[in-house]
């Protein structure tokens, strides 16, 4: 009998979100040329590539140091058919230009945090895991949610869990964090949690998930400037995609998915395929829970 390899050998390998469904949308052609704009572990671009051979490409951006450097040993086999950029994704129209590329046949967002990211307490993306809170999938970008926490006044950080986490004790919350960061500053995912819990009254704590957890999210999406990077792209467009080529987009919560949406709709020059949003079906959350908030959304670009 085989036995399973010991889980702390090496890297945890992300598990790619709806795989087939995106391929599905994405329908690779050999000869192709295909962006990943978040590359994370290169699960998708791993299943791009084989879809796309013998000569298809995938050009993949990625900011986060760690997971590029696991992504470029993983797709090495595919040679001069991947080519890595540290880059955001909204840095796509500069890495192409400098690739002497115009326009491509794909793009693929998946916007979600890998689990490379979250399960590392040093990232401090948890609330789950004690580390320094930091949040940065870009270690060379600022700020970071320590700098954030400590020097936004009471108003901004309100406006930063109640626009981006939907968290409806914005206000309470952002006052506790005032007042304690006069006492001590606030450096560490585990103290920042315990301030959320302990200015949320019990009977306003949901139910279902931990008191701290949309205030994570709304910095999570405030540091690494999610939604002004997802603009970014999807005002751009036209000027990425050639006609006919399609771009997919996974998204893990409402202000995302409601941005794709209406982004997709707005633009004359897109054909939505997706009338709804595509979720998992139930066997691939019982396999990676983490799936269960995704939803995808396709067009493609008109001839």
């Amino acid at each position: 009998m085989v036995q399973p390899s010991n889980p702390d050998s090496s890297p945890k390998i992300h598990t790619p979100v709806l795989l087939e469904e995106v391929i599905r949308f994405l329908a690779p052609v050999d000869g192709g040329i295909y962006i990943d704009g978040t590359l994370g572990l290169g699960g998708h671009t791993e299943k791009i590539l084989q879809s796309c051979g013998p000569s298809g490409r995938v050009i993949g951006f990625e900011c986060d140091a760690s997971a590029l450097e696991l992504a470029r040993k993983r797709l090495a086999p595919f040679g001069e058919r991947f080519h890595a950029q540290y880059r955001n994704y909204a840095e796509i129209m500069a890495g192409l230009t400098e690739m002497g590329i115009h326009k491509v046949d794909g793009i693929l967002l998946d916007l979600g945090v890998s689990s490379l990211q979250f399960d590392s307490g040093e990232r401090g993306f948890s609330y789950q895991l004690n580390g320094p809170l930091d949040m940065r999938m870009d270690k060379r970008s600022h700020p970071s949610a320590e700098e954030i926490i400590n020097d936004l006044d009471r108003e901004d950080l309100a406006d930063i869990f109640y626009y981006y986490g939907d968290e409806r004790q914005a206000r309470r919350i952002a006052a506790h964090i005032v007042a304690e960061r006069a006492q001590n500053r606030i450096t560490t995912t585990s103290h920042l949690a315990r301030i959320v819990t302990g200015a949320v009254p019990r009977k306003f704590q949901p139910r279902k998930i931990h008191a701290a957890t949309k205030v994570f999210q709304a910095l999570r999406i405030a540091v690494n400037k999610e939604l002004d990077n997802l603009t970014v792209v999807l005002d751009t467009i036209a000027k990425i995609l050639k006609p006919g080529g399609r771009i997919c987009i996974i998204a893990f919560h409402s202000l995302e998915d409601r941005l794709v949406k209406w982004k997709f709709k707005d633009n004359p020059e897109l054909h939505v395929l997706t009338k709804k949003p595509v979720i998992p079906c139930a066997e691939e959350i019982r396999m990676n829970p983490r799936s269960r908030s995704a939803k995808l959304r396709a067009a493609y670009m008109k001839g």
